[in-house]
């Protein structure tokens, strides 16, 4: 099943977080999105700052329907979003699920 269609699981503290070599493998499926610092990343270019928003807010929507939130950083036409699992301070796969469901939405 492709990571898109998979549905966010909660996550507990005390869930142990993704190894390198987990994260590397999940990340073929997400190959825009970097790995930096134990999360990923991905900046995104719109024509406007009207643009941007409007993918923020469906950024938003995926998000809350996964109750799972990235970290969004907004400068006029530029969204750069950070996906880490705070609950366990690390990579999860909830982060490369909702990764996947994000690059659907550009």
């Amino acid at each position: 099943m492709a990571l898109a269609e998979e549905k966010c699981e909660a996550c507990r503290a005390g869930t142990p977080t993704l190894s390198g070599e987990e994260a590397q493998q999940l990340l073929k499926e997400t190959p825009a999105w970097t790995l930096k610092d134990n999360k990923i990343e991905r900046e995104f270019t719109f024509k406007d700052f009207k643009e941007a928003m409007g993918f923020v807010n469906r950024v938003a929507e995926a998000a809350e329907a996964e109750d799972h939130h990235p970290d969004i950083y907004i400068s006029y036409n530029k969204v750069r979003l950070v996906l880490w699992t705070h609950k366990i301070g690390g990579l999860s796969r909830n982060d490369f699920v909702l990764a996947a469901k994000i690059d659907r939405l550009v």
